[in-house]
């Protein structure tokens, strides 16, 4: 993945046609325009498109677009891009992959990082069960994918109750499944008044017969002209019985932000290794060197202060500090963050993930030891809203610095040995 993926998008796609005459659905919100993309209950899927804001909001005074494009050749065969401009940046969305997020451009500055995965895998393509459960890995490129629904974090046996009463052993394939399972509706709205939302929508479903049946409903947004973009995501339990449920949301920079000097600020009670390799590191945690070949990845685990009104953020900033990028998410929603240090060389992915969740990237069977592993009634519904800013120049860093200074105080970060994996 590179700065010249949105370029190489529509020669990559069967074409680009401007639909300047459809018109809003019956799905439509009043007050918007929505079109839909792809809508499986009615078997149905528009052709590859183009949505101009100087058609759909001719008062927006920033001009901006929605492309959808599909991608042909390799292990990409098939997959669906839809790419919101917003006149200031462009997002890249990727509803063949669970609806996640490929990379933000943002002029010469970008959200996202070099996978050696250099294709767009479509699902397809993937086997979960691969390497003793790690075949998430073959596709794994994405700025923000999502690890959930049934399950997240490490692979390996879990027990669960059949549907004949009984326990059984089921092997857990890392991360779940949620970003291998591709949208099954899709659509674009805007806001027709000020200040003229962008919207993509879409619907995943992660269903088995005697088993979990998880929905996820997300709204990717941005304003025109804007430097930030919000995911606001629901997921509900649409059987008659309870169901676990774990997400994480595995955010990955690289270059440029990334690079020897940079460094990240969160407001957190604690912070402990995930291992006894991290701890040897816990010292500087939130330091970062260069890329270095062989580099053995750690992974920090804290727990986030909130305001009064529940939220907390996470900053990124290169060395010169004057590139930054942040998270901000609610902790009554997400309540833990995991930071994924893997500087390794470049060729093999130099990158760090910030990681908002419901828990931490341990197996279930040790995350429900600990009460990390949420549990929806039946017809139960919980809202996840995070917000991703960009802030460059000195100042414009620094103001995110302090906001997460001021939460902070006067209480020292406590500093843990050890992130416990078995109760006594």
């Amino acid at each position: 993945m590179n700065n010249l993926f949105f370029s190489m998008t529509c020669k990559l796609a069967v074409g680009c046609v401007t639909l300047a005459l459809l018109s809003p659905t019956s799905h439509a919100a009043p007050g918007t325009k929505t079109v839909v993309l792809t809508n499986t209950e009615s078997n149905a899927t528009s052709e590859t498109t183009k949505l101009l804001g100087s058609e759909m909001t001719p008062k927006c005074p920033t001009q901006w677009s929605v492309t959808r494009s599909i991608l042909r050749g390799g292990k990409q065969e098939g997959v669906e891009l839809v790419t919101i401009d917003n006149g200031a940046m462009q997002i890249t969305i990727v509803p063949t992959r669970g609806m996640s997020v490929l990379q933000v451009q943002h002029g010469d500055t970008r959200l996202g990082w070099d996978s050696p995965i250099r294709e767009i895998v479509h699902p397809r393509f993937i086997n979960l069960e691969s390497r003793n459960g790690l075949g998430w890995l073959e596709g794994f490129n994405e700025w923000m994918v999502r690890c959930g629904l049934e399950f997240a974090g490490s692979p390996g046996p879990d027990k669960f109750i059949t549907n004949t009463g009984d326990e059984a052993e089921m092997n857990l394939t890392l991360h779940g499944k949620i970003g291998n399972i591709p949208a099954s509706r899709v659509e674009v709205s805007v806001d027709e008044q000020a200040p003229y939302r962008i919207h993509v929508r879409g619907i995943v479903h992660e269903r088995t017969f005697h088993g979990p049946k998880l929905t996820l409903e997300t709204d990717i947004s941005t304003t025109p002209g804007s430097d930030s973009l919000r995911i606001s995501d629901s997921v509900t339990n649409i059987s008659g019985s309870p169901q676990e449920m774990q997400l994480i949301y595995h955010t990955n920079y690289g270059q440029p932000i990334l690079e020897a000097g940079a460094k990240i600020a969160t407001p957190a009670s604690w912070v402990a290794p995930i291992s006894e390799y991290s701890a040897k590191a816990i010292g500087h945690f939130a330091e970062y060197d260069g890329p270095q070949a062989g580099f053995v990845e750690e992974v920090f685990c804290l727990k986030p202060l909130a305001n009064a009104d529940g939220l907390t953020q996470i900053l990124l900033e290169n060395a010169a500090a004057d590139i930054g990028t942040t998270i901000r998410w609610n902790v009554e929603q997400l309540p833990y963050l995991t930071v994924w240090k893997n500087t390794i060389s470049e060729e093999d992915g130099y990158v760090t993930g910030l990681e908002p969740a419901t828990g931490f990237p341990l197996h279930r069977s040790i995350e429900r030891q600990f009460g990390r592993v949420p549990k929806l009634a039946a017809g139960e519904t919980r809202q996840f809203v995070l917000d991703f800013g960009l802030h460059l120049g000195r100042e414009a860093v620094a103001d995110q610095r302090r906001w997460i200074a001021d939460l902070q105080g006067d209480q020292a970060i406590e500093v843990r040995d050890t992130l416990p994996t078995a109760k006594p």
